[in-house]
């Protein structure tokens, strides 16, 4: 079933926009980061492993991002070039701002935290002029991710980016992913995310980001007041994810459907939110009925925080089909769904 159609003589499914970063992630586990010793480098940031997920799906992809001018910078667009995902609009830094530096602590099965470094920092100095009309205008839907909003001049440019694609019918997916850093306050974060996700055609975030969201829209905090609200203006699809309780896709047509992660041994806490994304998104532009569409989210998710990555971990459409048959087999048929 089309939810939402998009214009199909496109070159690229999405071009996405915001943070590129570098991962670090621990060797030894179950140590705190003052005891870990050995580590393993990955390209990260959630619009980029999202990217990176698409583009293991077969969806081609774009992206508008600033990286620094070094080996990090370098490593990161070598990195896409080698997933297929078209770097033309990936430019390097001139002022010195560097990547961010992400340590991961992996403390248990259920106890995971991250160190971030992001003073100066590339991703953010993403610029309006960076925004190309004719670029956009080759793609069938583009992502914001909430974290571009955090600053300037990153966040004019995805403004600009977003009055472009509604201007060329593109359709704008919010993925609020919220982070702590570089916002100066609630206030600032409300503003900026009520900003986008008015023009946005699905939105993606949890509790926690659409309480940021709507804090001066006087909603009552729950679920379904949020799809209600933003079903009634542009959004056709909203997804509220829920970690562990599974999540919610909310339709513009009054229907709802709910899906439970599948169940794993989990090596991690992060990364599965990214994977959820650019398998459901793969779903969505594939034409197929929602419950699918979360089902293959929830599958990618679980996939990823059982792996050590996330970008490289991302799995193949084969990879996806297999791991639902399997946890299918072991726990039942309607393991993940509770439609």
């Amino acid at each position: 079933m089309e939810y939402l159609s998009f214009e199909q003589d496109r070159k690229y499914d999405l071009i996405l926009l915001g943070r590129i970063a570098i991962d670090f992630n621990p060797l030894d586990y179950y140590k705190t980061l003052a005891e870990s010793e050995t580590f393993r480098k990955y390209v990260g940031g959630s619009p980029a492993n999202i990217a990176v997920g698409l583009s293991r799906l077969g969806k081609k992809c774009g992206f508008f991002a600033r990286v620094s001018q070094d080996r990090f910078g370098e490593f990161a667009v070598n990195f896409f070039k080698g997933e297929g995902i078209d770097t033309s609009h990936i430019r390097t830094c001139v002022n010195g701002e560097s990547l961010g530096l992400t340590f991961t602590e992996i403390l248990s099965h259920d106890e995971s935290s991250i160190l971030m470094y992001r003073n100066g920092i590339a991703d953010l100095a993403l610029c309006p002029e960076d925004i190309d009309e004719d670029y956009l205008k080759e793609s069938k839907a583009i992502l914001i991710s909430g974290t571009a909003l955090a600053a300037s001049p990153s966040r004019e440019a995805a403004l600009k980016a977003v009055a472009l694609a509604k201007k060329n019918g593109l359709r704008v997916i919010f993925d609020i992913d919220y982070r702590a850093y570089n916002w100066k306050n609630e206030d600032e974060i409300a503003l900026y995310y009520c900003a986008v996700a008015r023009d946005s055609d699905i939105i993606l975030g949890s509790r926690e980001e659409y309480d940021l969201t709507e804090r001066f829209l006087g909603l009552d905090g729950t679920d379904e007041a949020s799809a209600a609200y933003w079903c009634a203006g542009q959004a056709s699809v909203v997804v509220v994810k829920h970690g562990r309780e599974g999540s919610t896709a909310y339709t513009r047509d009054g229907n709802s459907y709910s899906i439970r992660p599948f169940p794993v041994e989990a090596l991690k806490e992060f990364g599965g939110g990214d994977g959820y994304a650019s398998s459901f998104l793969y779903g969505i532009f594939n034409g197929l009925e929602m419950m699918d569409c979360l089902e293959l989210g929830s599958a990618s998710a679980s996939m990823l925080v059982a792996s050590h990555g996330c970008s490289p971990d991302m799995p193949t459409v084969e990879e996806l089909k297999a791991f639902i048959k399997k946890e299918k087999e072991q726990y039942g048929e309607m393991v993940a769904r509770v439609e």
